[in-house]
């Protein structure tokens, strides 16, 4: 493992345990195996760590929400069933991106802003291409739904998740729930 990895694993951790302004540039050292100070030689400091972990995230985000097949229906279930498998396997990245998201400060806010506005009118054309009929609010209003359902995983409790498919679980409640826009 890389030690930018091993800094941005142990980040994570600490990020999700304590929050961001929670937690030190010496103790995110320590927890990777370094002195605090060493761990500039890796990263400019803690905001560009917050915003190296948001932005994989979002990388591998916006990613599932490139049409591939041509069949809207199709493309919808894809970008569904990627981002609730990634829910559910990065709850505490995903719980870092739902309470740190403000942390973020200048330059790395604003291009994260722009990203995420790019994610969100990905998800808002998925829906309009496969739900053509409902206006502009109704597809907006249907996406944030959707993705706060999906990223409300990160503050289940453990307990939820045991035992249980979560994916299929949380695929067959929304996609019961977009059943209903069918045109009659």
């Amino acid at each position: 493992m890389s030690r930018d990895r091993a800094i941005l694993d142990a980040a994570a951790a600490a990020f999700y345990e304590k929050g961001f302004h929670g937690v030190g540039v010496d103790e995110l050292g320590a927890r990777a195996g370094l002195s605090g100070p060493s761990l500039y030689r890796h990263f400019s400091g803690k905001d560009e760590i917050l915003a190296t972990l948001l932005n994989e995230a979002m990388d591998e985000l916006i990613s599932a929400t490139v049409p591939v097949h041509g069949d809207p229906a199709r493309d919808l279930r894809r970008a569904l069933e990627h981002h609730i498998d990634f829910a559910a396997r990065h709850r505490h990245l995903v719980n870092i991106y739902q309470r740190e998201v403000r942390s973020l400060v200048d330059p790395w806010k604003r291009s994260f802003n722009r990203r995420r506005g790019q994610y969100t009118a990905r998800w808002e054309a998925l829906f309009a291409q496969r739900f053509p009929d409902l206006g502009d609010a109704d597809i907006a209003s249907m996406t944030q739904a959707c993705l706060g359902m999906v990223f409300s995983l990160s503050y289940w409790p453990a307990r939820a998740l045991d035992g249980v498919d979560i994916n299929s679980l949380l695929f067959e409640l929304l996609s019961r729930g977009f059943e209903s826009f069918e045109p009659s």
